[in-house]
């Protein structure tokens, strides 16, 4: 009865687990936000986006008031093996871009459109400059030099006021990096100071999966410090800090951010922007007399979440993949899953093979649990026998067992560390499978075309569920009716709460059962077979 219990109890904090996860990234702000002093109050249109404030050296540069609305005009098309998109004669900035290994969904090979200028998916790159004033600049390019497939560049040359603007876009074949060059004259008669800022604009739209609390928002990496601003946040308590830095938006699986060089002293921020949200940096630039020139350059990262890949850049872009509490478990778990995926070539067996891993590695912790209840299932002749003897006197049914239980020598909780020790790798693996995006549209078999969405025709819960009701057939049955009619409507009630679940997470489930009902079988035939 007690090991019953155990497993209700730890199958109801995993459902709990995951409900408190999804309230959580509802309603608990990630980020300590800045002093609301440093922050600009500026009311804006409401349709529009709004600019970063500037927090160049006094007096070069004030905290700007206009607003950007995104402008759709002529562009110069580019293409890469892993990019295909646009760039904007308007502030020279990229737009409408594609990831060509990334398709938009399942039943659309189209590029996935991680920078988008249509309303409902609104997601694009502005940029500018900012006079010590006040004053917002665009450049707008008349030139512009097309796309080579060799040299990889596409060159623009354009005006802004007073300063002449030469901005180079590079792109290496199969990097998620854009280099951005940019050269400034001032052609005026007077002299110029102010800043240079770069942003990724996005609407607050936000992925929705049952129970699972997947982040969309600004993320900002300032001295060192790494924090995610939920939209929530970023229109009660915007975000500004300074010190060298990045910014940039993310959703599941991709990330957009401005990547100024690691020395540049820069003003990072987050913050509302009429409906929308803003996540930029905000560069102080050096005083240019008249005919008197300076440059910039910085890098735009474009792409998927692979955290080997953001590691390699060595700008603490990795902490965008997020494995929750257990990270220092779900790092070395995730390798392990991407080296059985290069063995075998199927997400779903890589997911299979680490499950089987995992319970080999928890086999004899696992044997003690088991023989605990088939312990347990032996004595339920001599439980029912006391429960007809106690009657409704549940005191005295409590001592009775007790007494029984050290008569037989069977510690009824033997069972309840072993369960608690694996359940960090549950967890962990979890988040591996929730953040991968090595899973996003990978097809198993049959029918399930996407282990990163739900079973489409229930089969994977169906499964589980029935692998929970045999798994329960081995079990102690609970001498409290109450119980028993709750663990028999527990493979229901799973089999329904994960068919809500990404077919992988229901895939690692049904693994995890069919591999203990095969190694509890075998040990509880071994104990009922023996002699008293």
């Amino acid at each position: 009865m007690e090991n019953q219990k155990t497993f209700l109890v730890i199958a109801l904090a995993v459902v709990f687990f995951l409900l408190f996860q999804a309230w959580q990234e509802q309603n608990t702000p990630k980020s300590v936000p800045s002093s609301p002093s440093t922050v600009s109050k500026a009311v804006t249109p409401s349709t529009t986006p709004q600019t970063a404030p500037t927090v160049s050296t006094p007096p070069r540069a004030a905290p700007v008031t206009q607003a950007i609305a995104p402008v759709n005009g002529p562009t110069v098309p580019f293409t890469t093996r892993v990019f295909t998109g646009q760039i904007s004669l308007h502030g020279g900035d990229i737009q409408n871009l594609g990831l060509r290994a990334y398709a938009t969904a399942t039943n659309n090979p189209k590029p996935y459109p991680i920078l988008d200028t249509t309303p409902a998916k609104l997601t694009t790159q502005q940029s500018g400059f900012i006079g010590s004033h006040g004053q917002l600049l665009i450049p707008q390019f008349a030139e512009a030099t097309p796309h080579s497939a060799n040299a990889g560049t596409v060159v623009l040359k354009g005006k802004a006021g007073p300063l002449a603007v030469r901005k180079t876009w590079t792109f290496r074949p199969d990097s998620y990096l854009a280099e951005e060059h940019i050269e400034i004259t001032n052609t005026g008669t007077q002299a110029w100071n102010g800043s240079y800022f770069d942003q990724i604009l996005r609407n607050d739209r936000a992925e929705s999966h049952m129970f699972m609390s997947i982040f969309t928002g600004a993320v900002l990496m300032h001295s060192g410090n790494f924090s995610e601003v939920s939209f929530g946040d970023m229109r009660d308590h915007p975000r500004q800090e300074a010190g060298p830095g990045w910014a940039g938006m993310m959703d599941h699986y991709f990330l957009a951010a401005v990547l100024p060089s690691e020395q540049a002293h820069v003003q990072v921020y987050a913050r509302p922007s009429g409906s929308d949200y803003v996540a930029g940096v905000n560069m102080p630039l050096p005083t240019l007399e008249p005919g008197q020139s300076t440059h910039i350059t910085q890098q735009v990262f474009l792409g998927p979440k692979q955290q080997s890949r953001l590691a390699a850049l060595g700008r603490g872009l990795e902490q965008t993949v997020d494995y929750g509490w257990f990270a220092v478990i779900a790092e070395p778990m995730h390798l392990v899953l991407k080296w059985f995926h290069g063995l075998v070539g199927n997400w779903g067996l890589a997911i299979i093979l680490l499950v089987i891993v995992i319970k080999a590695i928890f086999f004899y912790p696992s044997a003690i649990s088991y023989r605990s209840m088939a312990n347990m299932r032996k004595l339920q002749p001599k439980l029912e026998k006391l429960k007809k003897e106690c009657g409704d006197d549940r005191q005295k049914l409590g001592a009775a067992m007790m007494e029984l239980y050290r008569t037989e020598k069977v510690n009824p909780m033997a069972g309840c560390l072993p369960i608690l020790l694996q359940m960090p790798f549950f967890i962990a693996l979890y988040w591996v499978l929730v953040e991968s995006v090595s899973l996003r549209q990978a097809p198993f078999i049959l029918w399930i075309h996407d282990l990163s969405v739900p079973d489409p025709y229930y089969i994977l819960p169906l499964l589980m569920g029935i692998s929970m009701f045999f798994q329960q057939r081995l079990n102690p049955a609970p001498v409290d009716p109450m119980q028993k009619k709750i663990m028999s409507a527990l493979p229901v009630i799973f089999a329904v709460f994960f068919s809500f679940f990404p077919a992988g997470l229901v895939l690692y489930w049904l693994t995890n059962n069919v591999v203990s009902i095969g190694q509890q079988y075998l040990i509880t035939r071994h104990i009922m077979a023996a002699k008293d």
